[in-house]
């Protein structure tokens, strides 16, 4: 992980306090004072760590395929997701979330990273894990995933469907972003 700088924070709380809360998120309203002395509000959206799985095997890529409410349409992504629960162990978040999501078992799991999820307004941490030596077991999707569909695709699919704006999810962007860095450097 990175080294955190020792510089002074630029921002400042003053007070905080919760606007709204249910069993999947928080809403939390700051007072905030800037260091060139300007005060502000700044919303937060606290959320649980998360993760999102590259689920590989060979030369194809397992995909969802869902309604996301928020923009009103059906999205293809890859599977990723949370536990409403603190402290759960990355790697048994990511094993679950892949079994729920495609019903698919991973031999191996390897963490590629971390990253932010919008930090702009938002607190939620997303772990990026590439699950290989895949194998069948039964999908056991949460209530909310109803229609779920789980798709395969070659990966000269898939990156086509990245350049051509089929799949714009941005957590899919950049888990395939930081994967191939990662795969470059293990042909070094």
């Amino acid at each position: 992980m990175p080294e955190e700088t020792n510089r002074p924070r630029s921002i400042e709380t003053v007070s905080s306090r919760e606007i709204y809360r249910n069993p999947w998120m928080r809403l939390r309203e700051d007072v905030i004072l800037r260091s060139n002395g300007q005060r502000g509000i700044y919303g937060v959206v606290e959320k649980e760590d998360c993760a999102i799985i590259l689920p590989i095997d060979g030369d194809r890529i397992w995909l969802i395929e869902q309604f996301r409410y928020t923009i009103g349409e059906r999205a293809l992504e890859l599977p990723q997701g949370g536990w409403e629960t603190a402290g759960v162990d990355p790697e048994e978040l990511a094993r679950g979330e892949l079994k729920e999501e495609t019903g698919l078992h991973a031999a191996s799991m390897t963490c590629l990273g971390m990253q932010w999820i919008a930090y702009g307004f938002t607190h939620q941490r997303q772990f990026i894990y590439l699950a290989s030596g895949l194998s069948e077991t039964e999908k056991d999707p949460d209530p909310e995933e109803h229609d779920l569909v789980v798709r395969s695709f070659s990966i000269a699919e898939f990156e086509a469907m990245l350049l051509d704006g089929t799949i714009r999810d941005s957590c899919t962007l950049a888990a395939w972003g930081l994967y191939l860095v990662w795969k470059q450097r293990q042909s070094e």
